[in-house]
């Protein structure tokens, strides 16, 4: 069975975008992991943010059908679980942690058995995420 993985807004925006630097090594990362991806409410607007500022339309769209068809799906109610994330944004204060890298974390204890597919080194560093994959780029747990 493949693994199960929650994915980050670096990697999202570099699956999504044939210019990004990281696009293939996520592509390649992507083909490995069992859908659907899970992610939160916050990537989503961060990604579709750095998308808008890169005025990739398309990319965008693509987004939007892969939520419409299940590919990616949003579990995380952020209203139910505030006071937790609020938590680890104070505990964590010095890495930084944006709202969409609590939520993931948050996620991580929900979905033990999900990796977090990510570009941010700051995840290696936080006690609920474990791993990298030494190439620079990240895959956690």
């Amino acid at each position: 069975m493949k693994p199960q993985a929650m994915i980050d807004t670096g990697p999202l925006v570099a699956a999504l975008s044939q210019a990004d630097k990281h696009h293939q090594w996520v592509v390649q990362q992507l083909a490995i992991l069992q859908p659907p991806l899970l992610t939160c409410d916050a990537v989503i607007s961060e990604a579709v943010f750095l998308l808008s500022k890169r005025r990739a339309q398309p990319s965008i769209e693509a987004l939007f059908r892969w939520l419409n068809r299940g590919t990616i799906q949003l579990p995380l109610h952020v209203h139910y679980e505030i006071a937790v994330i609020g938590q680890l944004m104070k505990n964590y204060a010095n890495v930084p942690m944006s709202l969409g890298d609590a939520c993931l974390v948050r996620m991580s204890e929900q979905y033990p058995n999900h990796a977090i597919l990510t570009l941010d080194s700051d995840f290696y560093n936080l006690p609920q995420t474990r791993s990298s994959n030494n190439t620079g780029d990240y895959a956690i747990r």
